[in-house]
């Protein structure tokens, strides 16, 4: 019904993501804001459901779609369930609504597509992964949850020779946003460049912070040659009363892979970390992936906390 349900949805993912072990900061004025500006391909007033028990909101469940990887599509739900009204058969009601909502949808899309229902299940949701399970759905992705303390030693690790660490200047953004496309084929998922996606990022007040940056340049070539995209989230870190930074986005360009620079830039981005006063570093990680990231972090001294796991099946 509109901006008058944002106080029950917010208190029903702030119960639901505490029994599932989640860190949750959703508020009435984030969710209206990111219903007004953010939702793709979703119209809430057709693809949410919300579940009430004596006019008592207890749960709700939304669905959108989007692209995947090239000639695929995916149809993605989300939902929360109040912890006192689980297993009352009232989370798999919400599922098969979104699912037949989330058909209807593909019914008027092109044909040739390979489509996919998809949806995740955090570490803790056990009862979410039940529940997908008995829905047909397939474990198919697993996302890393990777802690490290800023206390202990941070090991040096020297950058390849013929590259150099330099400051950020306004314009190397571009360099660095085209450095950060540069994806290998088993990353997912993959967004492809945009204008609209350049100016998000300029904007982003959560990640984007380049002061923070440890950007590796070819210095023959003056190119990019692999980067890290540290950010301190200070709200979060407020809430939780922590002094954690993310060291996030690293990057390194098909010339320069598998000497070291990986490694380097890992290490650099902890430091940077430590000197601005946080005293223990966290990243996610996709554990699907080709490479052994689980291993590659751990030797940086990361120690995996948590397990995501996204489920899908055929459409």
């Amino acid at each position: 019904q509109g901006p008058e349900d944002y106080p029950g949805m917010v208190a029903v993912a702030l119960a639901s993501g505490a029994a599932d072990g989640q860190e949750r900061m959703d508020t009435v004025d984030g969710m209206a804001e990111a219903y007004a500006t953010k939702l793709v391909n979703c119209d809430p007033f057709q693809d949410l459901v919300i579940a009430e028990v004596d006019g008592r909101m207890v749960g709700y469940v939304r669905g959108h779609w989007e692209d995947d990887i090239p000639g695929t599509r995916v149809y993605l739900s989300t939902g929360f369930l109040a912890p006192e009204w689980r297993r009352r058969g009232i989370g798999r009601a919400m599922l098969d609504w979104v699912e037949d909502r989330l058909r209807a949808i593909a019914s008027t899309h092109p044909s040739g597509l390979d489509r996919y229902l998809m949806a995740t299940a955090d570490h803790f949701a056990s009862g979410t992964a039940a529940l997908l399970r008995e829905a047909g759905y397939q474990p198919w992705r697993e996302f890393l949850n990777l802690t490290r303390s800023l206390a202990e030693p941070i090991p040096e690790a020297p950058l390849p020779p013929g590259l150099a660490l330099r400051p950020v200047r306004p314009e190397h953004l571009p360099a660095i946003w085209a450095s950060i496309h540069e994806s290998p084929e088993d990353e997912w998922p993959y967004d492809p460049p945009t204008e609209a996606g350049y100016q998000a990022w300029l904007a982003d007040a959560t990640r984007f912070q380049p002061g923070l940056w440890p950007i590796a340049w070819d210095l023959a070539s003056g190119e990019v040659a692999g980067h890290a995209l540290p950010f301190i989230d200070e709200a979060e870190n407020k809430a939780f009363d922590r002094l954690r930074g993310y060291a996030e986005g690293i990057g390194v360009s098909r010339a320069w892979r598998r000497r070291g620079l990986g490694r380097a830039l890992v290490l650099a981005s902890l430091r940077v970390l430590r000197e601005a006063g946080m005293t223990e570093a966290a990243l996610a990680a996709d554990g699907s992936s080709a490479n052994d990231v689980a291993r590659f972090y751990e030797s940086c001294g990361f120690q995996v906390e948590t397990r995501d796991v996204i489920y899908r099946k055929a459409l």
